[in-house]
């Protein structure tokens, strides 16, 4: 099989370079490369050009979006363009290990219901020094949820959370005709590993395949789960995102029953979507969310579909209207 990279850049000048080599020198190569650039003004496209002119021979096929798109359409944009039979997500400030596309390879060619693979990453700061910490234990990855992943049981980890990381992702190319167009509610990775999961087809591997960098300027990035970090959580500003997580699930919902998928799967969207609306919609004030709250976690709702599981009971209670 060959592999396709779809690398999104904007303003990504100070550490692509690094990327490409990365990319550009794997074993095997990828036979193609798709730079989709989002309207940079910081010599970007300039930075890629000398990178990949001076860097193997792979085939480059770049996409120049004036005005910028955003993260997701950009990224829409690069897989469409994508032709081979695998398609590897890359983000432009990365480092990838020698090794990460022969792993991927080896997966997909040993299992064929594979669609959608995704890794651990090593954190690295802006300079490239380890932090000293892998993306899965910043993320509090557990090893239950691993092994549901790895048994075929991945629907009910991502109904509480999305743990598979789109810079660690290498992905079948048919399950585009399953995934595309990507909602405007969901993040493309987050939507693809959804709906490979409602395949039977995510996979994982607990292997280290990136430098996952982090500077400050992170679209996405990740905090050290220490104590301190977990209760300040709990005490921010309740915010709009269960009311968003709520839209998101009403949206899967819709989709799957427009597509055919079983009357259960639809029913457990549907039922996520609607905890997470009664979550958004409790009251602002602590003592009088009690009622709502409690009767939801009498339903057994919160260990099956909130991120953290009967934490998040307590950080319902606590958090700031």
């Amino acid at each position: 099989m060959t592999i396709s990279v779809a690398l999104c850049t904007h303003n990504g000048a100070p550490f692509l370079a690094a990327q490409l080599r990365s990319i550009l020198t794997q074993t095997p190569a990828p036979a193609q490369l798709v730079i989709s650039d989002d309207d940079s003004k910081d010599g970007t496209l300039e930075v890629a050009r000398a990178a990949t002119s001076e860097i193997g021979e792979v085939d480059v096929q770049w996409i120049e979006n004036r005005p910028p798109l955003g993260v997701t359409k950009n990224f829409e944009g690069a897989i469409a363009a994508a032709s081979s039979e695998l398609i590897a997500l890359s983000d432009q400030d990365d480092v990838w290990h020698q090794g990460k596309l022969e792993r991927a390879l080896r997966v997909f060619d040993a299992d064929r219901s594979a669609l959608y693979l995704f890794t651990d990453a090593r954190l690295i700061d802006a300079e490239g020094a380890p932090l000293g910490l892998s993306l899965f234990e910043s993320l509090g990855v557990s090893d239950a949820e691993l092994g549901a992943i790895e048994a075929g049981d991945a629907l009910p980890v991502l109904l509480r959370r999305n743990i598979a990381t789109g810079a660690t992702v290498v992905f079948r190319r048919e399950l585009l005709d399953l995934a595309l167009p990507f909602p405007e509610s969901w993040v493309h990775d987050e939507w693809l590993a959804m709906v490979a999961a409602l395949h039977g087809g995510l996979r994982v591997l607990r292997e280290q395949t990136i430098d996952y960098r982090q500077h400050g300027s992170n679209e996405i990035g990740v905090n050290e789960p220490t104590l301190g970090y977990k209760v300040s959580r709990m005490l921010r500003p309740r915010g709009d995102r269960n009311r968003e997580l709520a839209q998101k699930f009403d949206d899967l919902a819709s989709w799957a029953a427009e597509h055919g998928y079983s009357e259960e799967i639809c029913a457990r969207l549907s039922e996520k979507a609607a905890f997470e609306r009664a979550r958004a919609e409790a009251p602002g004030i602590r003592i009088a969310r009690l009622p709502r709250i409690m009767a939801l976690a009498a339903h057994g709702l919160f260990p099956r579909y909130a991120s953290q599981g009967w934490l998040d009971v307590v950080r319902d209670l606590l958090q700031r209207p």
